[in-house]
């Protein structure tokens, strides 16, 4: 866990890592993404200011590799395997994260939940 130079302490980055599960020809991340520069970022329920364009995980399959890694419904993507995911189309982001060559992939989110768990810890001290 790391803080995000330029962003308010609250800010809290998570790496984790998908093991894609191969299924015949596909490969599998379990989860789905919204969001994206040609989107409607008013419809975005993890949006709080409703201007944020990132892409978030609205989808996580029960069981499914992106659960076992620790991906969580609501989860802001900033990169993936090491691309910056912060100003790309949803198009962009779904072919960055469904490459067909790379079993794995990496993943820097920011959560919310993260966010909220140390802004009250940072209150009591």
């Amino acid at each position: 866990m790391s803080f995000i130079p330029g962003h308010p302490v609250t800010a809290v980055v998570q790496r984790i890592e998908i093991h894609k599960l191969r299924d015949g020809d596909n490969l599998i991340l379990g989860f789905s993404i919204g969001g994206g520069i040609d989107q409607d970022s008013s419809q975005n329920p993890f949006s709080e200011d409703k201007t944020d364009k990132g892409i978030y995980v609205t989808r996580v399959s029960k069981g499914g590799p992106a659960e076992v890694a620790g991906l969580r419904m609501g989860d802001k993507i900033m990169q993936v395997n090491g691309w910056d995911m912060t100003m790309v189309t949803h198009d962009q982001a779904r072919k960055k994260l469904t490459k067909k060559n790379e079993d794995v992939v990496r993943l820097l989110v920011t959560r919310k939940s993260l966010e909220n768990a140390i802004r009250q810890s940072m209150m009591q001290h």
